[in-house]
């Protein structure tokens, strides 16, 4: 018979597992999901089909007139835009997994928090202008939403499952929040 002292203690719920998670970090596994797996994740592949095929890459990011076909190959200064830009894309995203990683190591959430404040404040700005100058981009196609080129629907969607998981994380969505939460540190 066991000793009391000994007895298995029950599992805990996956909420309870959840909400300890958002006290012990201001970046939860959640959070970490998509900000230092799925976002680096996008900007890498994007990278790699770029270098891929850059001519692909270029012709697929706007409609072209009726009657007009893409280029079959682009001038050298075109190449080397669109590659430069699929490398700054790609180092956002590696840039995002090392700081994510080095702020998850550090001990204080409220430390965390700001550190990721930081980090996350600029890239909601750019979610939402990345959208915008996308939209802005494509002239009047804006509003013919059905007439859409295959990559703005991609910009566009990712753009979105980047912009509202970082909405909620300013917003303090299952996670640590210094002003809310800092009194269950000091209950610990």
């Amino acid at each position: 018979m066991p000793s009391p002292s000994s007895a298995r203690k029950p599992l805990p719920s996956f909420f309870s597992l959840l909400y300890a998670n958002s006290c012990k970090s201001a970046i939860p596994t959640v959070y970490y999901a998509v900000f230092a797996i799925y976002e680096p994740f996008l900007c890498v592949a994007g990278m790699v089909g770029a270098f891929f095929d850059p001519v692909k890459t270029h012709n697929m990011n706007g409609p072209w007139p009726v009657g007009a076909a893409p280029p079959e190959s682009l001038p050298a200064a075109t190449t080397v835009t669109v590659l430069q830009l699929a490398h700054t894309c790609a180092l956002l995203g590696i840039i995002n997994f090392f700081v994510i990683n080095a702020i998850r190591g550090l001990r204080s959430p409220a430390l965390q928090e700001k550190m990721a404040t930081s980090l996350f404040t600029p890239l909601l700005v750019s979610d939402v202008s990345h959208i915008l100058v996308t939209l802005y981009g494509i002239g009047d196609l804006r509003w013919n939403v059905d007439e859409w080129p295959s990559i703005v629907w991609i910009t566009i969607i990712t753009g979105l499952t980047l912009l509202i998981p970082r909405i909620c994380w300013h917003l303090g969505i299952g996670r640590y929040v210094d002003s809310r939460d800092a009194w269950l540190n000091e209950k610990n």
